[in-house]
């Protein structure tokens, strides 16, 4: 037979920047991944967030997401991210470092403590060595820690202090998020025990809900005449926002396998299957029981089905991807929808975005319906423990029902206390909540910015401003001037 010829463009140590473990295509794909998950945050939460508030809060709402988007990359790569993805120091937590050095970061990906080990302490599952550079793994893990800060402000808009909130984004960061993200997915002890979570329905989403009606309950809620109404500014451009969480989710499921692989493919079309399905069941009970479809319930419904996909994406099938559709549609918009006015602890706590419902339900449910539905073929294509199953696969499948349930026990537990210890310590300091005059008023008394330049709310009229006259005379402040 004659020799194959490697083409060049797949040869490794054809330049000092193409080492032998390098895969091409994984890299490519981890990049493109992590960028689409960033992408999900800036702009889309960011555009999100600034349209489906009331126009007073636009610009606050927007710079919240914007602002933790930056505050995040820097903690992260300082100290978070080692404590996330690095040696052990504890079970739940890794030991704080920098991922700064450039011998570190150009040298292949590895997670020091996913080896996984048999009961006699012999090795079942290699740690993860993924062949592209630690500085593609590094940014990848990033932009997951930012969007679930973002996702916990959804609850605390229109009314958290702008610095109260500029110091809990590193607290939180640190103190929850890293444990969480240590103890299921950088070899921690959930992830040893064999909870599983395939892309973060309990390391993002439960801890985004959970944190978010916590900080909720501390902050307070927004004024009086904001709970009443509070329409959004801009529904074509909130639905911009939740069409970039769409699409963007592609890299926030398709990126874990760390590889361009086959289970990336799976967990791609689950993750769009649920969401539509989620999306219609959520407008069809719209429609039965108010009479008429929501655009803001269809943006809730797309987001509690790619939620509750996520845990499971690339490891339930088709079929199992529209059951799990069906309940993220339903359960939530029932827990939102129903329960929500009827429980007075929920009635008290003022989440604006129901960020519990969306996010700790649908990420919760989606969780066990993992442990129920997770194909064992599909299992050994990606978990570290071998002959994992759901529970209608039978065999240690019920076992695996019920690690779930524990598993998110501890993420939520965790999470109510200690964002309330970094809530109290923080009001110590910084007031949470904005004065009555900035509630009353808006973005123009907290950042001395507008999203419109137009009179309405949140603006006290003033003839020398607002008359027609001088409206059209005025000159524009700013860095940008009207030409």
């Amino acid at each position: 037979m004659a020799a194959t010829v490697v083409p060049g463009a797949y040869q490794a140590n054809t330049s000092l920047a193409v080492t032998d473990w390098l895969n091409k295509g994984d890299n490519a794909w981890q990049m493109i991944s992590a960028t689409l998950v960033g992408l999900q945050s800036v702009p889309g939460l960011v555009i999100l967030y600034g349209s489906i508030v009331k126009k007073k809060w636009a610009v606050n709402s927007a710079f919240m997401a914007f602002y933790a988007f930056a505050a995040v990359v820097i903690c992260w790569v300082t100290w978070a991210y080692k404590m996330s993805f690095g040696e052990k120091l504890l079970p739940f937590w890794g030991k704080a470092g920098p991922a700064l050095g450039q011998k570190f970061l150009i040298g292949q990906a590895a997670l020091p403590a996913t080896a996984h080990l048999f009961k006699n302490g012999t090795t079942e599952t290699p740690m993860a060595t993924p062949y592209y550079p630690m500085a593609s793994m590094v940014w990848f893990q990033c932009v997951f820690a930012a969007i679930t800060v973002i996702l916990l402000a959804g609850s605390v808009l229109g009314r958290m202090n702008i610095k109260a909130w500029m110091t809990f984004v590193p607290l939180w960061l640190t103190f929850s998020y890293t444990v969480g993200a240590f103890s299921l997915w950088g070899g921690g002890f959930l992830y040893q025990w064999g909870v599983i979570d395939y892309s973060g329905g309990f390391v993002i989403h439960v801890s985004s809900g959970i944190g978010g009606i916590t900080t909720a309950y501390w902050v307070g809620p927004r004024s009086k005449n904001d709970r009443e109404r509070f329409p959004p500014n801009n529904v074509l451009l909130m639905l911009a926002g939740a069409g970039l969480l769409w699409l963007g989710w592609a890299g926030f499921n398709g990126g874990d396998p760390y590889s361009a692989n086959i289970d990336s493919s799976m967990a791609v079309l689950n993750t769009n299957i649920c969401a539509a399905t989620s999306l219609l069941v959520w407008t069809w009970l719209d429609v039965i029981f108010f009479n008429r479809p929501s655009v803001i319930g269809a943006v809730q419904g797309m987001m509690t089905g790619l939620v509750c996909i996520t845990p499971g994406a690339g490891l339930v099938q088709g079929w199992a991807a529209i059951v799990m559709g069906i309940l993220s549609g339903s359960v939530p918009w029932f827990t939102m929808m129903i329960v929500h006015k009827k429980w007075t602890l929920l009635q008290k706590i003022d989440d604006t975005l129901g960020v519990f419902h969306t996010h700790a339900v649908a990420g919760f449910l989606g969780c066990i319906l993992t442990g129920l539905f997770a194909e064992p073929t599909l299992c050994a294509l990606f978990l570290p423990v071998t002959n994992s199953r759901g529970g209608v696969y039978g065999g240690v499948g019920g076992v695996q029902f019920l690690k779930q349930i524990v598993g998110g026990s501890f993420i939520i537990g965790w999470n109510i206390v200690v964002t309330s210890i970094i809530c109290f310590l923080i009001s110590l300091v910084i007031p949470l909540r904005m004065s009555e005059e900035q509630l009353k008023i808006g973005d123009d008394a907290v950042h001395g910015e507008e999203a419109y330049a137009l009179w309405g709310d949140g603006e006290k009229y003033d003839i020398a401003k607002h008359s027609e006259d001088t409206m059209h005379a005025k000159t524009s402040r700013g860095a940008t001037q009207v030409v």
